[in-house]
C-alpha cells in the first residue's frame, strides 16, 4: 500500500513538473507537430520550365519582362541612396539612380500579409475581408504572454478563437483575380520565389493563383540557415516574443510548387537570388513575370558569416547581422540586374523594388525609418512609407522623380499596363496605373488613401492626412506638405478638418464586409521608440491589431 502512494506521489510530482515545463516551453509546439508530421526533406533539384531554345522576336520587340522584388521589413533609411542606413546599398541604390521614384509612396498597410495581398489583387485588402495578418492562434497568444511595455500589456482574444478558420485557410480568396492570371492571359510565364504568405491551403497557394511556378515560404518567414550552421552569425532579440517564437518554429525550408518541404542549400537571400537567376535563363526567350518576394531582413536576424566578417567596424553585434542581411540583400540585387545584362534583356526589363512595410519596432534599432515617425503596425509614415523604385531602361528615363502619392494597391495596374493586359472590369480596381507618370516625370493627380486594421483607421486626402484610433482614444491630424515626419498634431485645433476626414473613414468603412477571421490580439507599439527602449510617460502609442 504504501509503496502504491509513493508510486502515486512520484506521478503526481512528475506530471506537475512536465505540465510546468509545458507551460514554460509550450510555444515550441508548433515546431514540434510540424517536425513530426511535415520533417524538412534533403535539398532537391528545382527545374525550371523551359522557355524556347531560340529568340524567335528580339528581346527589344517583345513585351517587357516585369520583376517584382519586395523586401521584408526594410526601413526607408536603410537605404543609402535616401542618405541612411548601417551600410552602402549600390545595387538598391541603382534601381533609382537608373529609373524612376515616386517621391510619397506608401504601402497597403502596415503588416506583411495585407500589403502583399493589396500588390497582388490592385484592391484594399478590406474589400475583400482580409483586413488582419494571418497568423495561428498559438502565435497570437505567445505574444501575449510578454512583459508589456509599462502600463501598456497585450490584449488576447481568447473568446474569439472558437470557430475561427484555420490558420492554411487564411488568405486571398480564390475568387480574387491575381497579378500573375492578368499577365497570363497576356502571353507572360508567371513565376514566384520567396514568401508568400496568402494562404497555406490548397487553392490559396501561388500555384493556384496564377503562378505557373513557385519555390515559395508559405508562412511569414523561415529560417535563413539553420541555427547551428557553421556560415551562419544569429542575433536572438531578448526583449521581442515574437522573436522567441520564430527562433522556436521557423525552419530553414521552401517548397517547389506545393511540394514538401525541402531544405535550400545556402543562405536563404543568396538561394532566391540564385535560382531567379536560373529561372531568368530558362524564360529568356519569352515574356516573363517575377515575384521575387525576400525575407530580408524580416527577423529572425541571421548573417552569412562570410558577409558579417567584413563589416568589422560595426561594433554592436545585433546591428552587425542586420547589416550583413541587407548587404546580401543588396547583392541579390546586384545579381540580378547583372544576369538581364548578360542575357540581353536589361533594357526591355521592368524592374519594380519596394517593401511590404516600414522597419519593425521589435528589432530595437531605432533609425531604421529616420526621419520618419512609427514603426511596422503603426499607420504612423515610418510604417506605410516606402521605396518605389521603377527602372526600364528602354521606357523610364534614370534619375526621374515622381511627385504625388503612389501605394503598392498600384503594382496590378502599372504591370498590367506595361504587358498590354486590360484590368478586371466585373470588381472595383483601387489600382492606379503610373507608368505615364514613371515615363514622363509629371505629378500624379491628388488622390485620397485609406488604411484599416480594426479600430485604427486612417486617410490620405492631398496632403491631409488623419489617423483614428480606439485604443488609446484619440486622433492625430498632420498637414503633410508642411509637415512630412507628423511632428505636429492640428486636430484639437482644427476640428472641421478633423469630422471632413472621419466622414471619409467611415464611407469608405461602409463599403467593407466583415473580416475573414478576426484579430486575435491587439498589442501596444510605441510611435517614437523601438520595443526595448524603456518606458516613459507621455509616449505617444498606438494598440495593433494582429
Amino acid at each position: 500500500m504504501k509503496k502504491r502512494w509513493i508510486l502515486l506521489g512520484t506521478a503526481v510530482v512528475l506530471g506537475a513538473a512536465a505540465y510546468a515545463g509545458w507551460q514554460r516551453y509550450w510555444y515550441y509546439t508548433p515546431g514540434l507537430i510540424a517536425a513530426a508530421t511535415n520533417p524538412v526533406q534533403p535539398n532537391q533539384p528545382v527545374n525550371w520550365s523551359q522557355g524556347p531554345a531560340t529568340a524567335t522576336t528580339p528581346a527589344v520587340k517583345r513585351p517587357p519582362n516585369i520583376i517584382l522584388i519586395v523586401a521584408d521589413d526594410l526601413g526607408i533609411n536603410d537605404i543609402s541612396a535616401f542618405s541612411g542606413g548601417l551600410v552602402p546599398t549600390p545595387a538598391i541604390d541603382r534601381l533609382m539612380t537608373e529609373g524612376a521614384t515616386v517621391d510619397s509612396f506608401y504601402t497597403g498597410n502596415a503588416t506583411c500579409s495585407p500589403s502583399r495581398a493589396a500588390m497582388m489583387t490592385g484592391r484594399y485588402p478590406t474589400r475583400f475581408g482580409f483586413e488582419f495578418t494571418a497568423v495561428p492562434p498559438i502565435f497570437a497568444e505567445n505574444l501575449s504572454h510578454g512583459d508589456g511595455i509599462g502600463p501598456l500589456k497585450a490584449i488576447f482574444h481568447k473568446d474569439k478563437v472558437k470557430g475561427i478558420m484555420p490558420y492554411e485557410q487564411m488568405g486571398v480568396p480564390a475568387s480574387e483575380v491575381m497579378l500573375p492570371e492578368v499577365l497570363s492571359r497576356a502571353g507572360y510565364h508567371t513565376l514566384h520565389i520567396g514568401k508568400w504568405h496568402l494562404g497555406e491551403a490548397d487553392g490559396l497557394r501561388p500555384e493556384n493563383q496564377g503562378f505557373d511556378e513557385s519555390l515559395a515560404v508559405l508562412a511569414g518567414a523561415a529560417k535563413f540557415l539553420p541555427d547551428d550552421s557553421p556560415d551562419v552569425v544569429n542575433a536572438k532579440l531578448p526583449w521581442d516574443p515574437i522573436d522567441r517564437f520564430i527562433w522556436a518554429n521557423l525552419r530553414h525550408a521552401v517548397r517547389w510548387n506545393g511540394g514538401k518541404n525541402f531544405a535550400p542549400d545556402r543562405y536563404m537571400t543568396d538561394y532566391f537570388t540564385d535560382q531567379a537567376v536560373n529561372a531568368i535563363h530558362a524564360n529568356r526567350n519569352r515574356p516573363f513575370f517575377m515575384y521575387l518576394a525576400h525575407t530580408a531582413p524580416h527577423t529572425p536576424l541571421q548573417a552569412l558569416k562570410s558577409d558579417y566578417d567584413k563589416l568589422g567596424h560595426i561594433k554592436d553585434h545585433r546591428d552587425r547581422v542586420y547589416a550583413a542581411m541587407l548587404v546580401a540583400l543588396d547583392r541579390s540585387v546586384a545579381t540580378i540586374l547583372a544576369k538581364l545584362e548578360q542575357e540581353g534583356l536589361a533594357d526591355n526589363t521592368l524592374i519594380l523594388f519596394t517593401s511590404d512595410n516600414g522597419g519593425a519596432w521589435y528589432v530595437g534599432m531605432p533609425d531604421l525609418n529616420r526621419p520618419y515617425r512609427g514603426w511596422k503596425a503603426t499607420f504612423f509614415e515610418g510604417g506605410i512609407r516606402a521605396p518605389l523604385f521603377a527602372r526600364w531602361p528602354a521606357r523610364i528615363k534614370p534619375g526621374t522623380h515622381v511627385a504625388g502619392v503612389g501605394s503598392h494597391l498600384d503594382m496590378f495596374a502599372t504591370a498590367a499596363a506595361a504587358a498590354g493586359s486590360p484590368l478586371p472590369t466585373d470588381r472595383v480596381m483601387d489600382s492606379m496605373n503610373l507608368l505615364p507618370e514613371l515615363e514622363s516625370g509629371q505629378p500624379i493627380p491628388p488622390r485620397t488613401l485609406f488604411w484599416r486594421s480594426g479600430d485604427y483607421r486612417v486617410v490620405r486626402d492631398g496632403d491631409w492626412k488623419l489617423q483614428v484610433s480606439a485604443r488609446p482614444n484619440r486622433v492625430w491630424l498632420y498637414d503633410l506638405k508642411a509637415d512630412p515626419t507628423e511632428r505636429h498634431d492640428l486636430s484639437a485645433a482644427m476640428p472641421e478638418k478633423v469630422a471632413e476626414l472621419r466622414a471619409k473613414i467611415v464611407a469608405q468603412a461602409a463599403q467593407m464586409p466583415k473580416p475573414l477571421w478576426p484579430a486575435l490580439l491587439e498589442g501596444p507599439v510605441r510611435i517614437d521608440v523601438p520595443m526595448n527602449a524603456p518606458w516613459k510617460e507621455g509616449q505617444d502609442y498606438v494598440y495593433w491589431a494582429n
